[in-house]
């Protein structure tokens, strides 16, 4: 599969911070092109998190994906094509994980890269590695989830995985991460706080889940983890033993 998602965005108010969390529980290094006056990037060795300082007016929390492709002009042209209303948008030559952003038919955001684009660096020029914990899958609360699954499986080619019976989730595949999209309905916050739709919670595989619950607490629902809990930001993790 050609297509894989490459990077996951978070805009934080303790970005530093939130880049220690990573290194420290996680494993996670920090990229070898350091931008601490504008953001923090760590990398799993696959995938890379970039953690944006907050601007006013923006909100905090997870933000966007982005995905490499192949040839990202074809790509355009497909979505031109079949998704008229869904428009791109060419970023500036500084951002290092981006050359155009865009979204899917419920306007969850994603950004796509190719090879040969400029000013490409951390994850995207850096050679792979593996470590004991890696990110395992990102899961977006959606409108619309049967369409937005048709959609990212029609447009980058991803994998439906097989699910049980009654679970109204979709589970796509680039071969490592797995995409997980999951319905949104304002009924499910009866008697609580609404979240909005978007991006919900990041999936971690690690060598030993008692290491990590020692020195975590615990929050609930995913089907794909055992064990939940969130950064310091509020940021949504899930974890499971390989």
């Amino acid at each position: 599969m050609s297509a894989k998602i490459k990077h996951i965005a978070i805009v934080s108010d303790q970005y530093a911070l939130e880049g220690r969390f990573y290194e420290a529980v996680f494993g996670m290094r920090t990229a070898a092109d350091k931008r601490p006056e504008r953001a923090v990037t760590v990398s799993d060795g696959y995938v890379g998190l970039n953690i944006n300082p907050r601007k006013a007016g923006r909100p905090a929390g997870l933000d966007h994906f982005g995905v490499e492709v192949e040839d990202a002009e074809r790509v355009c042209s497909r979505l031109r094509e079949r998704y008229p209303a869904i428009q791109v948008l060419k970023r500036p030559g500084t951002r290092p994980f981006a050359g155009i952003s865009t979204h899917d038919p419920a306007g969850n955001l994603f950004d796509l890269s190719q090879k040969d684009m400029e000013n490409r660096t951390s994850v995207y020029v850096e050679p792979p590695r593996e470590q004991p914990r890696a990110i395992s899958h990102l899961a977006l609360r959606t409108l619309h989830a049967n369409e937005v699954a048709e959609f990212y499986v029609d447009l980058f080619g991803f994998e439906r995985l097989a699910k049980k019976a009654g679970d109204t989730n979709h589970y796509l595949s680039d071969g490592r991460i797995t995409l997980i999209l999951m319905p949104w309905s304002i009924l499910d916050y009866e008697g609580g706080g609404i979240a909005r739709p978007g991006p919900d919670h990041i999936g971690f595989r690690v060598e030993s889940l008692q290491a990590v619950k020692e020195r975590l607490a615990l929050f609930e629902r995913c089907p794909c983890g055992t064990h939940h809990l969130a950064d310091p930001d509020g940021v949504l993790l899930d974890i499971a033993e390989k």
